[in-house]
This record gives structure tokens, C-alpha cells and sequence, in this order.
């Protein structure tokens, strides 16, 4: 299996430092919403939801926000009604892209992808075109700066994970959906805390691209994440190191 493309760990940085947050509320609400609409507004109790408010927490939103969201997926408040779906598609250079989305409109939501992904050499695939070049997979992120690289091993692997790798400044845990908040309470009465933690989509191989492909690539991406229903964006794409440095 691969590991977490660069690109990923670029845009989940720069979601957790965005001045712009905005734009990153209105996702993170929108699976706050959805998750306390589908398993209940106790996050002791609904792990997808445990999650949505962790994020929340890592991005700074106010108390009130959340509260709010999980009420309206509840319906302790009135609220939208979301629909999750998903869309394959291709990018430059024939890269995969695996998009989530949450949405009230899916005609617009497939409209809007459509114009992107034309705009930007890409298209939309059919269904399961290339879901099977990725696995669903828990990671957890650890900064390497604060714990010995054996400290983080144990805790994770005596917890159930994966996988453990070094990745710059920091250590990535990889776990199986099942055993993904295991591993995060296992890590917890360890002493071990992580920066961050997601469900994401890890391609089982990557395709190398650079130069100028990478450019149209990086310039598609961004439009994709842009856009207010897309809650996630995931390319099997291995991004030259010179373009990424100057996204």
C-alpha cells in the first residue's frame, strides 16, 4: 500500500492553519450535521461524530458552531438535509480522483464538478472506475518533535494499528476503519497525543507527475476543494516536490 500522498498532507495543513475558515466551517459543520444525523448527538456514543468534533476543535470553530450543527442533525433545530455521495473522475496526465461530497442538490453538485474538472483537463468517470485503486484507511498524526519515534511505535502497534512511518515532521499512524478509535484511545492512555486524525481514501499505488501536469493538477485540485459540497478530494497522484513547494 502507499502512503498518504504529499498533496493530501499539504491541503490538511493548510485546512488547520486557513485564515479563510469560512469556507472550512462550512464543511466541517456539514459532517458535524450529517454525523449527528445518523448515529445521534452524543459523540461518546457516535464515533463519526467524535471525529467531525475533533476536527472542529482542531480548526478553532467556536463552541456554539458545533452545538448548533449537531442540533440541526438532531432536529432539535431546523436544518438542510444532506445526501453523502461520491464521484470518481480523472485528471491530467489520467491521475484517479476519488471526491466526496455532501449535499443538498446533487444536480448541482454533479454540474458543478463537471465545469471544474472541464475547465482543468479532467473528467468525471462512472462508478467504480477508480474506487479500486484506493482503500479506506484511518490515519492519525503524530508530531515527531514531541515523542521518541519507539514511544509512538509502541503505543500504536499495542493499540492495533497498522502501520507506523516517519514522514518528515511527523509520525503517521495507518489503521483499519474498524479498529480507527481503538487506536486513538489506545494511544491516549499511552501518554501518546496526535495532532490530527481522519478517515481518508489511500491510493494503493501512486502515479508520478511533474512539470507542468503537476501544475494543471495542483490548479484542479484546488478548484475541486473549493467548492462547498466537496468535502474531500483524493488523487493517487505523486506530486513533484519542486511544484509542491511553490503551491
Amino acid at each position: 500500500m502507499a502512503g498518504h500522498n504529499k498533496w493530501s498532507k499539504i491541503k490538511r495543513k493548510k485546512a488547520a492553519n486557513d485564515a479563510k475558515t469560512g469556507a472550512v466551517y462550512t464543511k466541517i459543520i456539514r459532517e458535524i450535521t450529517v454525523a449527528a444525523r445518523d448515529g445521534g448527538g452524543n459523540p461518546d456514543f457516535n464515533p463519526r461524530l467524535r471525529l467531525a468534533i475533533d476536527t472542529a476543535k482542531s480548526a478553532n470553530m467556536p463552541n456554539e458552531n458545533v452545538e448548533r450543527a449537531i442540533k440541526k442533525g438532531t432536529g432539535e433545530l431546523e436544518g438542510v438535509s444532506y445526501e453523502e455521495l461520491t464521484y470518481e473522475g480523472y485528471g491530467p496526465n489520467g491521475v484517479a480522483l476519488f471526491i466526496e461530497a455532501l449535499t443538498d442538490n446533487p444536480n448541482r453538485t454533479v454540474a458543478d464538478l463537471r465545469y471544474v474538472l472541464g475547465r482543468n483537463n479532467g473528467s468525471l468517470g462512472t462508478s467504480g472506475s477508480v474506487a479500486w485503486q484506493f482503500d479506506r484507511k484511518g490515519m492519525i498524526y503524530v508530531e515527531a518533535g514531541r515523542y521518541e519515534e519507539d514511544a509512538v511505535l509502541e503505543a500504536a502497534l499495542m493499540a492495533g494499528a497498522e502501520d507506523v512511518r516517519r514522514e518528515d515532521d511527523e509520525y503517521v499512524v495507518t489503521t483499519e476503519v474498524g479498529s480507527f478509535h481503538e487506536v486513538q484511545d489506545g494511544m491516549k492512555e499511552a501518554g501518546v497525543e496526535f495532532s490530527q486524525a481522519e478517515l481518508t481514501m489511500v491510493p494503493q499505488n501512486e502515479m508520478a507527475v511533474g512539470g507542468a501536469e503537476a501544475e494543471k493538477l495542483l490548479k484542479l485540485l484546488d478548484a475541486l476543494d473549493e467548492l462547498d459540497d466537496v468535502q474531500k478530494v483524493h488523487t493517487n497522484a505523486d506530486i513533484d516536490d519542486e511544484v509542491l513547494a511553490g503551491a
